[in-house]
């Protein structure tokens, strides 16, 4: 995966001959969140390559569930790619299949640069990843028409490969920290493209999406929206190839490569969206200021901002989570007591009205609609200091109407970093909710929906 690993396993009999080493080691997995264990699954169908399939099966997984295929890269296997990761606790929560694949060799990287591997059907790894994916719509009732894939470093690389040969399977991806699809090859089974990694590969979008296109010759369906993660400090994987993603993918849904909107959703996060002709955000690229190849960052909200574009949450893929905001210390809900610019937000009683009825856009804004009018969350003049009013206002997409909703359960403001607060940790009706440094305590934990 590389996370802090080192590609040193970049194929059997490639590392002699390269004879690179990073000279870092895996550090010990964190516990994983998830309640219930990985089921190892035996003869799973074609698998051409011998790579090993264990499966995540939340307790309160859904009828007919999405599935998430997540790829580890390079020395990563399934298992620490599920404890390493929030995956898992986001599949408790929203009630998704996830498949955690292993390569063979354990710890090899995924084969991205083989003939086999970057054509539809053609072999090796990517045909075993399908079976699994069609034994866990068969045998534990997968919705093959919810079909995601996300992956880090060499899971990366293969996120893109999948979402080239298989257009028809797949819904959306996420790639944290790969490259270009093709672009690491060299016609051999898990073969090493220095130049490649080393972000020295440069095409012109027409090029990249072409190779994509060949993939699947003839193919003229719809294509996966594709979200794309890098961090500006990636010694292993250039974060140029960030850029060169972005051409690939524009070209390959029709969108301009030039963004349609750029912000900051937290502190050194730069995410840029290239959006259709309707508005749908088709291509998402977050630049991550000063990361190294360690994405995504456990807990840091990530992983849940991956499964909102792929619409794993239960909202649409653009956004469109509507419900109460619920304050999981008082038991009441975020409600606008008066619809007018300015109002500071209260919690009161839960009863499903309007104005208690929040919608989470694609833009992380929080709007909600009273009398026809619809006003954004905000924080007031923009203040980033504890004890700033959480208001409603006219909409205007400034970060200080922006709001992260972390797996943790808290809601912090994009521009501020503090934590959405139930003031002095009050449960009655009319308490004040303001913007606080995050504390963990139970008045700044709330549940949307």
């Amino acid at each position: 995966m590389f996370r802090s690993r080192s590609f040193l396993s970049r194929l059997l009999g490639i590392v002699a001959a390269i004879g690179f080493a990073v000279g870092l080691s895996l550090p010990a997995a964190p516990r994983a969140a998830a309640a219930a264990p990985l089921i190892r699954i035996g003869d799973f169908g074609a698998n051409p390559t011998g790579l090993l399939m264990d499966l995540y099966v939340p307790a309160g997984v859904k009828a007919n569930p999405p599935i998430l295929l997540a790829l580890h890269g390079c020395q990563g296997t399934g298992p620490y790619m599920y404890s390493s990761t929030d995956f898992a606790s986001l599949a408790d929560q929203y009630g998704f299949l996830v498949v955690y694949p292993s390569t063979n060799p354990s710890g090899s990287c995924w084969d991205v640069s083989s003939d086999q591997a970057l054509t539809r059907g053609g072999g090796s790894d990517p045909v075993g990843l399908m079976s699994m994916i069609t034994y866990a719509e068969q045998h534990y009732g997968g919705n093959a028409n919810a079909v995601y894939v996300t992956g880090e470093s060499s899971g990366a690389m293969m996120t893109n490969v999948m979402l080239a040969d298989y257009p028809d399977v797949f819904k959306a991806g996420a790639a944290f920290m790969g490259v270009p699809y093709h672009c690491f090859y060299t016609g051999s089974v898990r073969g090493w493209n220095g130049p490649c990694a080393q972000g020295q590969v440069s095409m012109t979008a027409q090029q990249w999406g072409g190779l994509v296109r060949a993939a699947y010759p003839g193919y003229t369906g719809p294509r996966p929206r594709v979200q794309l993660w890098h961090g500006t400090a990636d010694t292993i994987l250039n974060h140029n190839n960030l850029g060169e993603e972005i051409k690939q993918w524009t070209d390959v849904l029709g969108v301009s490569p030039t963004p349609s909107a750029t912000d900051t959703p937290a502190a050194g996060w730069t995410r840029t969206q290239y959006r259709n002709s309707t508005g749908a955000t088709q291509v998402e690229a977050y630049s991550i200021a000063g990361a190294g190849h360690q994405l995504p960052v456990q807990g840091a909200g990530m992983a849940a901002n991956a499964i909102h574009f792929m619409g794993l949450d239960a909202g649409s893929p653009d956004g469109g989570r509507t419900g109460a905001l619920r304050a999981v210390g008082a038991g009441k809900c975020l409600v606008d007591p008066n619809a007018a610019a300015g109002t500071q937000q209260q919690i009161s009683t839960c009863n499903g009205a309007a104005a208690q009825t929040w919608t989470r856009t694609s833009s992380n804004q929080l709007t909600v609609t009273v009398g026809g009018s619809t006003l954004c969350l905000d924080a007031n003049a923009k203040g980033t200091a504890n004890g700033t009013k959480a208001i409603v206002w006219p909409c205007n997409g400034q970060p200080n109407q922006q709001w992260q909703l972390n797996p943790n359960g808290t809601v912090t403001g994009v521009a501020s970093g503090l934590c959405l607060d139930v003031a002095g940790l009050g449960t009655a009706d009319g308490t004040p909710v303001q913007l606080w440094s995050c504390s963990g305590a139970t008045n700044q934990q709330w549940k949307l929906g």
